[in-house]
């Protein structure tokens, strides 16, 4: 990582290892590198570290920000020059930026247990077999991984308990078995399927 090196007597050739981001320096005890010197201001400079490029901003000093001698305000930084707040001077070691990717280690689930019969085991559910499929991510659930719903009129929504989205019965819904009743009540008018006729009602009556 980008980095300066105090030369000045004193300091033990201090090195400032640099974040990316803004980098302050000064003699608060805020600053993210504190230079205890009587020359240097509370709140001195600040080195604004991003890829590829190393800056040097004064931050109204009193004594100044210098460049290889000359007063700067802001300046682009490289390596080997020297940098001087009041009377502390730095040499820039190096511009380099190395950002570190952590290695993610991905789980990859075991495959699903197939049976001879051609059925398939539920991967979070041993003992249970696959009957539904999302239609989303794919992923084979049994009864207990579907989330239902009932809305208004009885229809019942299934959704994958991995991503929430619709999940369909593998092999499509099974259609109801007819029965004899509701087979008749549909091809022939049963009387007491209706209930009583008015006429029947007023003769009743009398």
């Amino acid at each position: 990582m980008a980095s300066l090196r105090i030369t000045t007597n004193g300091f033990q050739n201090q090195i400032l290892e640099l974040r990316l981001g803004v980098n302050r320096c000064g003699r608060a005890p805020g600053n993210d590198f504190l230079i205890d010197h009587s020359t240097v201001s509370g709140w001195h400079c600040e080195i604004m570290l991003s890829d590829g490029d190393l800056v040097l901003r004064d931050c109204g000093s009193t004594n100044g920000t210098f460049l290889d001698g000359a007063r700067v305000q802001e300046v682009q930084l490289h390596s080997g020059q020297v940098v001087r707040v009041g009377d502390i001077e730095m040499v820039v070691e190096t511009t380099d930026v190395k950002v570190s990717i952590p290695k993610i280690e991905v789980q990859v689930p075991a495959p699903p247990v197939v049976l001879a019969d051609g059925s398939t085991i539920c991967r979070r559910h041993p003992k249970a077999r696959v009957t539904h499929q999302c239609t989303h991510c794919h992923e084979l659930l049994c009864d207990e991984c579907v989330h239902r719903l009932r809305r208004r009129g009885g229809k019942v929504w299934k959704f994958c308990a991995l991503c929430s989205r619709l999940c369909e019965p593998i092999g499509g819904e099974k259609k109801k078995k007819k029965t004899l009743f509701g087979f008749l009540h549909k091809t022939v008018k049963l009387p007491f399927a209706k209930g009583p006729k008015k006429k029947e009602i007023e003769e009743a009556a009398e």
